[in-house]
């Protein structure tokens, strides 16, 4: 076990600080994405701004090397810079990349995919996870001809669903009122929903996984109520999508949603989101709008053919089921082996897991800014979950342990001494979604 102490030291840091204080003037929040930002980690000890990528590595403004489990919040299945997917998208670059017209490479992905999903009917391409689901979330309500929403899990930054949580600054109330949430696991509660509002329901929209895999039965429920009810069932698989199956959920489970929405993995950090389904519900395309300039990039689209290749012909998801376990199998040992099981803890699936902690006064903040203080100390970029890549490796594993085995003796001994505010170098990371 690493001695406490061994990892114990802050990179340099100065380029990124003297970038965050230019942001300030710059750019609100500091960010494009709230996730990726400042507040995510504990400030004054953690790099803020990126310059480059490989594999499973990132580099920071500073020149420090971290390895990277977050993975761009996760669309890197293959790892950054993947060679297949940087050939063909500087290829397609040379033959151009927007056009007047509609295109062949279009069609021939929209084809492939209906091919690739059995309940897949019709196909269309967005750039962002919530342009998928604001556009299945519109199709629904134009072929019901009903507006309520009941929606489980997180589907994006649009005012339908944004506007459930407590970032809802600037929604409509009236918008806010169409969207219920339900909770995940729990068919009475969403009964209970749909009887409520009998008749007025469009979409049942849901991650079908999230971080807890469904009971058994649990989504073929789903299905019957939503069939009962006449409502849209739309399957958001902007995480599960290519990463828990090559068929996503409905691989995993044998459930077929009426529309399933898809983004991150498919194209490998470029760009690129589907909505996809039953044609009687995708054909009121042809006059909702859903049309937008770079709708059909050929980038993205040409980095999902690349990317669907690969999953075809590489044993991906096996290579990071194999690192997942292999991460998750030695945190859990340390976590037992520092007498932490009762304060830290790991929810998910091997290709995708997140941390959780408790007990330290601060509804775990101050423990999780802690850990990813030493976690970045030993050259890993901690952010309390892992999304890993087919270009990790176990070595990178290895690595990450050792940091990790410094980070729980931190908070092992902060805890026991009572002191542990007394271990964090930096700030406190806040939530993203704070608690009313």
């Amino acid at each position: 076990m690493t001695k406490l102490g061994d990892n114990r030291r802050t990179p340099p840091l100065n380029a990124s600080l003297a970038l965050l204080k230019k942001a300030e003037g710059a750019i609100p929040s500091q960010t494009q994405t709230f996730s990726k930002g400042w507040t995510q980690f504990p400030r004054g000890v953690s790099p803020v701004f990126a310059e480059r990528a490989d594999g499973g590595t990132i580099w920071d403004a500073d020149g420090n090397a971290f390895i990277d489990w977050p993975m761009a919040l996760g669309p890197l299945l293959l790892g950054h810079n993947h060679p297949a997917v940087t050939e063909a998208v500087t290829k397609r670059l040379k033959d151009g990349i927007a056009f007047s017209l509609p295109t062949t490479v279009e069609l021939a992905l929209a084809e492939r995919l209906i091919d690739w999903f059995p309940y897949a009917e019709r196909v269309r391409f967005g750039k962002n996870g919530s342009d998928a689901t604001a556009g299945a979330v519109r199709a629904a309500r134009a072929f019901t001809g009903r507006d309520r929403i009941l929606c489980c899990g997180y589907h994006g930054w649009q005012d339908w669903f944004i506007g459930t949580t407590l970032r809802h600054a600037g929604v409509p109330q009236a918008v806010r009122d169409l969207t219920t949430p339900f909770a995940y696991n729990d068919l009475d509660a969403l009964s209970n929903l749909l009887e409520q509002h009998s008749g007025q329901v469009a979409a049942i929209i849901m991650e079908p996984m999230g971080i807890i895999p469904p009971k058994p039965g649990y989504l073929e429920g789903v299905r019957a109520l939503a069939d009962k009810h006449g409502v849209v069932l739309i399957f958001d698989e902007c995480w599960t999508g290519f990463r828990i199956h090559l068929q996503g959920a409905y691989g995993a489970f044998g459930v077929q949603p009426d529309l399933a929405c898809f983004g991150k993995a498919l194209g490998n950090g470029v760009p690129i989101s589907v909505v996809l389904g039953r044609a009687d519900i995708m054909d009121v395309f042809n006059d909702v709008f859903f049309s937008f300039t770079f709708g059909g990039d050929l980038l993205g689209i040409t980095a999902a053919q690349t990317v669907l290749s690969l999953l075809e012909t590489e044993p991906v998801l096996e290579h990071v089921s194999t690192i997942g376990q292999a991460l998750m199998d030695g945190m859990s040992r340390q976590i037992a082996a520092h007498g932490l099981s009762g304060n830290i803890g790991l929810d998910g699936y091997a290709a995708r897991h997140v941390m959780w902690f408790k007990g330290d006064g601060a509804d775990g903040m101050l423990m999780k800014s802690v850990f990813q203080q030493e976690g970045i100390a030993g050259g890993v970029l901690a952010a309390g979950w892992h999304a890993p890549s087919f270009a990790h490796t176990m070595q990178d594993v290895e690595r990450t342990l050792e940091a990790y085995d410094v980070a729980f003796a931190t908070i092992a001994d902060g805890l026991a001494s009572g002191d542990l505010d007394g271990k964090l170098r930096g700030e406190r990371v806040q939530p993203v979604f704070r608690k009313p």
